[in-house]
């Protein structure tokens, strides 16, 4: 036989020949007689040589029983295994990919790793010895593989980045709604959902460079509370990761809003037991309570420069002077929250701080600013575009700012002001109310607050609207202001018979 000498033909049976490296098969030409010739052993050298073919080749090992070197028409080279089932069905393992290498590794073979030829017969050795045992090699291996599966499922789970879009998808506050501001902390955390969209049902982008970019693939477990440490005091040097920082200089602000994002969210891991410890510390603490209150001076220039703000956001800023309102509620005024006789406003839960529904009975004042705004065809009092309400109060309260020293400059020349945010607009009508003689409880009732009189049992136990208190208070703040912009003493309101200035 042309190539092939030394070895003697076996017993006649199904034909076999020797396969050489390059795929070409020498057997006996006799057609009546064919004879087999037993497969040459295997070594390094050889299974280096044997090169694809334009099928799957599968050739034998003679010295491990069962074991094949399969060479796809790729040209990828890797060891199988066949066998017989403790059932007796015929079976096949991949035991792993051919490894070309020179030298022997000093590791023991793992199946599904890279295989020298050394490695694979040790390997088919160490399954023919679970054979013997009775083991059902396979059904072990399938076990052995769907663990890992579900183990690196388990380990994708509690990486930052899915945990977090996971907890912005469930997150819920106490009184079973999705938190105002919950789209804000996204963006902090380096998430961004659509506006006004469902996160249960909608995929957020993910912004670049944010927090959940960088630790997309980081298991919350190696997250410490040194990781979270130089994160936050990062966040008040050079900003929050992946968002423009406003200001150049140190912000305690951003890392108080980075730590209390990462807060709430690692608490939620901790009541999912994704996490065994919540890594999240003390942050860079509360700031300073606000004490500004607006003189009746400034009320006043406050009240005549909002002539000179694009409508609607002068309306704004008087009913937040009038109500004593959050901003977020006054700005999300919707058509359907005024009676028909535009008297009342009803609040309802989903838009308070406290989730409790908040009844307002506007005083005519606030009424005739309501009535100003030009109207919109939209859900929305305070719109522009009708598709959503005003926004970008930065830049006109930059420009009401101007507009009130403007004012107080044509009454006095030498008029300043010190500086001021909307929100002190709201302590400012407490504290309004209260020094024209309005009962705390009232104004707390008017602020809808659930503290002072209504706090911890009292709170509990009384429910009382204080409708009536309410609107006489209102009244009289809304005559205090008038007094104030006309020069002519406030009105006089009569509450359940007893006259009150």
């Amino acid at each position: 036989m042309p190539g092939y000498s030394g070895r003697k033909p076996l017993a006649r049976k199904a034909l076999c020949g020797y396969v050489t490296p390059q795929g070409r098969t020498w057997h006996n030409a006799s057609r009546r007689l064919p004879r087999c010739y037993p497969m040459p052993k295997l070594t390094d050298a050889a299974v280096r040589r044997f090169i694809a073919s334009a099928t799957r080749r599968e050739i034998p090992d003679s010295e491990a029983r069962g074991l094949y070197l399969v060479v796809q028409p790729t040209g990828a080279k890797s060891f199988a295994l066949r066998f017989r089932r403790p059932d007796g069905s015929s079976g096949k393992l991949t035991l792993g990919p051919y490894d070309p290498v020179e030298a022997e590794p000093s590791d023991s073979p793992v199946l599904g790793a890279p295989l020298t030829l050394a490695m694979a017969r040790q390997l088919a050795a160490s399954i023919a010895r679970q054979r013997k045992r009775g083991d059902d090699v396979i059904e072990e291996y399938r076990a052995q593989k769907l663990s890992r599966r579900i183990a690196a499922q388990r380990a994708a789970a509690n990486a930052f980045g899915a945990a977090l879009v996971e907890f912005f998808r469930d997150h819920e506050t106490k009184w079973g709604a999705r938190p105002r501001r919950w789209s804000e902390d996204a963006r902090v955390l380096g998430l961004s959902w659509p506006r006004g969209c469902d996160p249960a049902e909608v995929e957020p982008d993910i912004i670049s460079g944010g927090l959940a970019d960088r630790w997309s693939g980081k298991p919350l477990a190696a997250i410490d509370g040194d990781s979270i440490h130089l994160l936050v005091d990062d966040a008040c040097r050079r900003g929050i990761p992946g968002l423009t920082r406003r200001n150049k200089g140190r912000s305690r602000a951003r890392g108080r809003a980075i730590h209390a994002a990462l807060s709430k969210f690692f608490r939620w891991c901790l009541r999912r037991r994704l996490v065994a410890v919540n890594p999240v510390g003390d942050g860079p603490g509360a700031p300073l309570a606000r004490e500004r209150v607006l003189t009746d001076s400034e009320v006043r220039w406050c009240w005549l420069a909002c002539d000179r703000l694009m409508p609607p956001y002068g309306a704004v800023i008087r009913i937040l002077l009038l109500t004593g309102a959050r901003l977020s509620e006054v700005v999300g005024m919707r058509r359907d929250e005024i009676s028909d006789d535009g008297a009342t406003w009803t609040l309802p839960s989903e838009r308070t701080k406290n989730h409790r529904p908040h009844v307002l009975a506007l005083p005519p004042l606030a009424r005739e600013t309501l009535a100003g705004v030009p109207r919109v065809e939209s859900a929305f009092v305070f719109t522009t575009s009708g598709r959503r309400p005003v926004t970008c109060f930065s830049s006109n309260k930059r420009e009401l700012d101007r507009a009130m020293l403007a004012v107080a400059r044509a009454e006095r020349a030498d008029a300043t002001i010190k500086s001021w945010v909307l929100h002190d607009l709201r302590r400012t009508a407490a504290t309004g109310m209260a020094e024209i003689g309005i009962s705390p409880h009232v104004v707390e009732a008017v602020l809808n607050h659930v503290s002072g009189f209504r706090a911890g049992v009292a709170g509990v136990y009384n429910r009382a609207a204080y409708g009536p208190e309410k609107k006489a208070a209102l009244e009289r703040w809304a005559a205090h202001i008038h007094g104030l912009i006309s020069g002519e003493q406030a009105t006089v309101i009569s509450i359940a018979g007893k006259t009150i200035r």
